[in-house]
């Protein structure tokens, strides 16, 4: 314990050094790793001390910050007229002096902007550039107008206003926290979309919203076609203003249905970004810390390792019921952001206005920003070690879950991540059209209710399988084609072992039943309890998928299942039990004990689950489902899981390789408040034992970990390092050599 507090005191007092000076000849999208953003208020031209703030930067090792420039609001005195000016900015240019302050201290600066909407001034002078509605009547967001992203508000005035901005002050490069326009929910009818749209199909504009439509899932299409000329467009513009390196970096969700409800397609938007800034600033009680973990592998996987995502790691109370100027618990914010770190994802403290009464938010951000600065080279640069990949699909998303997103696709890969990170199994996000990329160091397919499948995408996974790979496969995966319309059986049937019989009702994913599995062989008659007489004799063994369930012949289910037809040879250990009533409890038997309706079928190397165990764990987080999750995949993975960690906690293990090393992230999710946010307290768990098998090139005769500033010699045995970890408060990294 004197060790780790050494450790810290070393850490804090670096924060009175001058902050990194940026490496010459590099971009700053390649080296600044560390961010900050005051998010300017109106009122703050009265207030801001920047004398003050500039000494938070340095105590807070940013190399970069995020400054308001002009937008909704501008923060400079714009040549524009109708460009809206703070209510307190007088002849101000506030923007200006703080790029100023930032440049003469070594610092990146971008200039934000909040460009989808505009003040009723701007609209009476320009309605043809607002969005409109069927009646015809402007869309607006409280007292602000939305502009028509196929208008010239963002074809011609705001590459005009990033010119001025960018002659100005001479920024790195431009953010924006609202740039995609109109969501789905809402289709504009304004004259430019009408013509637009006719130009691109041929068509009218759909009357509403219907996934079965061909000219509505054009207007999907074409939407997100217009996001990227957006993209495209305004890169255009910085860089000519500014340089090769001036770039326009938008902002993204970390939520794919986020990204989808806004047409914003994250592999295209990565395939063409230097630097993805990630406005993702809080966990919810569904998600939990781990996913900010996810998020950082699943950007990686379609950005590149070697690209940087700073996050926007929220200093007060985000989430639902933001408490703007009021301090996060430190905690909390902590656990965000070292989650963050385990993903590879870089800080980027954010506090709203520049004046605040409650003052604890200041101390919270400097300790795990010095700490990031001290070992920056283990938490960029780097490729994951994992041999289990968990597929999403934005396409699944919009045209398979439509407007039912966060039961049928959201939630089982959301459930399947919660169990991976609970039995301490390390996997890597995989987009479902780079499945052919992965195929060397991916052991392990896992297909969460993957409904929406092309034919090539399909493809895909057979040629994975065909050359050794694994396959886990949950829900309807492959039972529709790329636009959500059903197919007359699963497109992987033959490797499922399984066939529809049937089209599953669409609702089941929404509603909650009281069913259940049945586990086979069933072992009741010899295990310790009443008994009726009539219990089946134990016939044979049960199979590795079912390891711990010994005293039971059930599992609690709560979804429904359609008959299917299996191929001979596979093996069904478990099938479904319908539902019967809960209420009265007098009821609450079952009426149809036994079906032959399989809740699992197992092919060779193939896990086919209709029964939707990832959804329910994601919405009930029982863990007989997590248990059972965890056992399918260890048994697909066979011994290509590099990594076992035994030991009490909740915590979420992460591997990487640098050339000679791996670095090894546990992150402590056990917590007074796990069970809802915010955390106000750290719980210390452990000991841990740690076994795992180096690749080709670690020596593997030295650890050292990073938090608790100490260094061992690891035993070996069978081939691996056994570690031991003493204790975890908050999260610790290991670096094996």
């Amino acid at each position: 314990m004197e060790t780790r507090r050494e450790f810290l005191a070393q850490t804090l007092a670096a924060a009175a050094a001058p902050a990194q000076k940026p490496a010459s000849g590099t971009p700053w999208y390649r080296r600044c790793y560390r961010w900050g953003q005051t998010n300017i208020t109106e009122r703050d031209p009265t207030r801001y001390d920047i004398a003050w703030w500039r000494e938070y930067w340095k105590r807070t090792r940013v190399q970069g910050v995020i400054i308001n420039a002009g937008g909704i609001v501008a923060y400079y005195p714009s040549k524009f007229p109708l460009h809206y000016r703070a209510q307190f900015l007088g002849g101000r240019d506030l923007y200006g002096e703080l790029v100023k302050a930032a440049h003469d201290d070594g610092l990146a600066v971008l200039a934000r902007m909040d460009s989808n909407r505009a003040s009723e001034e701007f609209f009476k002078a320009h309605p043809d550039w607002f969005a409109r509605d069927a009646s015809g009547a402007p869309y607006r967001a409280a007292d602000k107008y939305i502009a028509c992203i196929n208008s010239p508000y963002y074809d011609e005035y705001l590459p005009a206003v990033l010119t001025e901005i960018i002659e100005r002050s001479h920024p790195e490069g431009v953010t924006d926290n609202s740039w995609a326009g109109l969501g789905r929910d809402s289709i504009c009818y304004c004259d430019n979309c009408a013509r637009k749209f006719r130009d691109k199909t041929g068509a009218a504009l759909p009357k509403k919203r219907d996934w079965n439509d061909p000219v509505y899932r054009q207007w999907i299409e074409w939407s997100y076609a217009r996001r990227l000329e957006i993209w495209d467009l305004n890169n255009r513009t910085t860089k000519a203003a500014g340089g090769p390196d001036c770039i326009w970096a938008g902002m993204n969700s970390g939520s794919i249905s986020g990204q989808a409800a806004s047409f914003r397609d994250l592999k295209a938007i990565c395939e063409r970004a230097e630097i993805i800034m990630l406005d993702h600033q809080t966990r919810s009680d569904a998600g939990g810390f781990q996913q900010n973990a996810d998020t950082g592998k699943l950007i990686h996987g379609v950005l590149g390792w070697g690209k940087l995502i700073p996050e926007s790691m929220a200093m007060y109370q985000a989430g639902r019921n933001a408490f703007r100027v009021a301090a996060k618990p430190a905690a909390e914010a902590r656990m965000w952001m070292l989650e963050g770190f385990a993903g590879g994802i870089q800080p980027w403290w954010h506090h709203v206005g520049a004046y605040h009464e409650d003052r604890r938010a200041y101390r919270t951000a400097a300790p795990v920003m010095q700490w990031h600065e001290a070992n920056e080279q283990y938490l960029v640069n780097r490729r994951p070690m994992a041999s289990v990949g968990l597929v999403w699909s934005q396409r699944n998303t919009d045209f398979y879950g439509r407007d039912e997103a966060a039961d049928m696709v959201d939630a089982p890969y959301r459930g399947m991540m919660h169990a991976l990170v609970r039995a301490r199994i390390p996997y890597v996000p995989i987009h479902i059209d780079n499945i052919d990329r992965h195929g060397r160091e991916i052991q392990v397919l896992i297909l969460p209710n993957i409904g929406a499948m092309s034919d090539a995408q399909c493809d895909a996974v057979r040629r994975f399988v065909a050359n050794g790979g694994g396959l886990i496969a949950t829900g309807t995966t492959s039972l529709f084609n790329e636009y959500g319309d059903p197919r007359p059986d699963y497109a992987l049937a033959g490797l499922f072992g399984a066939h529809a019989a049937g089209m599953p009702e669409r609702s089941w994913a929404s509603r909650s039943f009281h069913t259940y599995l049945r586990l086979t062989p069933e072992l009741r008659a010899r295990v310790w309890g009443p008994k009726a007489g009539d219990e089946p004799s134990p016939a044979g063994q049960r199979h590795a998928v079912l390891k711990g369930f010994d005293e039971t012949d059930i599992l609690p289910f709560g979804g429904m299942l359609a008959p299917l037809k299996t191929d001979p040879g596979v093996i069904v250990p478990l099938t479904f039990v319908p539902p019967f009533p809960v209420y009265p409890p007098e009821t609450a038997w079952m009426r149809e004990p036994k079906t032959n309706i399989p809740g699992l079928v197992l092919n060779r190397r193939v896990a086919f689950l209709p029964a939707d165990i990832d959804r329910r764990f994601a919405r009930d987080n029982l863990p007989d489902h997590g248990d059972l999750l965890a056992n399918i995949v260890r048994w697909i993975a066979g011994d290509s899981i590099p990594l076992t960690v035994t030991g009490r906690g909740l915590i979420d293990c992460n591997l990487y390789t640098q050339p000679g090393r791996v670095i090894f992230h546990l992150v402590n999710l056990t917590s007074a408040g796990s069970w809802r946010a915010p955390i106000d307290e750290l719980i210390p768990v452990g000991p841990f034992a740690v076994r795992l098998r180096t690749p080709e090139g670690v020596a593997g005769r030295r650890v050292r970990f990073l938090v608790a500033g100490k260094e061992l010699t690891p035993a070996r045995e069978g081939g691996q390092l056994v570690i031991e970890v003493a204790s975890v408060l908050d999260h610790e990294v290991m670096v094996i050599e």
